[in-house]
């Protein structure tokens, strides 16, 4: 049986854990409300332009040029990258693990093709880096404040590589955030874009549909990897509070029951010293 020293070392052991968790959750929380209100304002823009650039791209489809395109012609695809967006620490239950698992089933999926891999946060980046899987590039501190300048950066080399014939398609693979509880796993093709086939909005144009379609495709990508920056960071921050929160409840029932047994053991180191007292008293007699 421990002593009560080590069971007093414990329960302070395990109440200056839950004071880090605690913390921790707090942290998550106030960053959690700039991250949402990101992903808020994001969203309807991006909705939008995804669905005007599938309407223009279908209505520029009689230029030769546009057709052959390599970001509108869907092709096989043998050459796949996969842009891959996890955090850069844990602490946030499986939100990671879950990505990653993810990422290794779409590769199974995909036995014939040859997938390069962009890892966009350190548990990602370690994950594929000590295998054999090719790692393209690497960005990390990304989440702790994602900006449209490097969403930019990432979509410009993703677009290169399609132009000069490196790959054949791009799939972004991350965690959507839809609440606190809940975060839904997506793996969306953003390159080739797909016109739209079906009825498509009645728009009159100022400007020929092949300039403006030159201008949205680079901003369509641009927006794409933006819009997995910030739903990221913001499933991840949602993650960690979650998890935080779970981790200081399992503390303080752990803290409850190490309290009973020290009281347990104190109570019965008593009993132990009024016996020996007594028994020695009646000796005496």
């Amino acid at each position: 049986m421990p002593s009560l020293i080590d069971i007093r070392r414990r329960i302070r052991s395990v109440k200056n854990t839950q004071q880090i968790t605690k913390a921790m959750k707090m942290v998550s929380t106030a960053k959690l409300r700039r991250a949402q209100e990101r992903v808020v304002a994001s969203r309807p823009y991006a909705a939008m332009l995804q669905q005007m650039l599938a309407n223009v791209s279908a209505a520029a489809q009689e230029d030769e040029e546009i057709a052959a395109s390599p970001l509108l012609n869907a092709r096989p695809e043998n050459r796949i990258q996969v842009v891959l967006m996890t955090s850069d620490r844990g602490l946030a239950g499986a939100f990671n693990s879950n990505l990653i698992k993810a990422t290794l089933r779409f590769i199974e999926e995909h036995p014939g093709a040859q997938i390069d891999i962009e890892t966009l946060g350190r548990k990602g980046r370690d994950f594929f880096k000590r295998r054999t899987w090719t790692v393209t590039g690497e960005q990390l501190g990304i989440f702790n404040k994602p900006a449209y300048a490097d969403a930019h950066g990432i979509a410009q080399k993703l677009v290169q590589r399609i132009l000069n014939d490196e790959i054949d398609s791009v799939y972004v693979i991350y965690n959507e955030f839809k609440s606190i509880l809940s975060q839904k796993l997506t793996i969306n093709k953003i390159l080739p874009i797909i016109p739209n086939k079906g009825e498509m909005a009645d728009y009159i144009f100022d400007q020929p549909p092949k300039e403006i379609l030159k201008a949205l495709l680079p901003r369509y990508v641009d927006v794409q990897i933006y819009q997995g920056l910030v739903e990221t960071a913001a499933s991840e921050h949602a993650a960690r509070m979650t998890a935080m929160d779970a981790a200081s409840s399992n503390a303080e029932d752990v803290i409850d029951k190490l309290t009973l047994n020290l009281n347990r053991v104190r109570q019965a180191s008593i009993t132990r010293e009024i016996i020996e007292v007594v028994s020695g008293a009646a000796a005496l007699d």
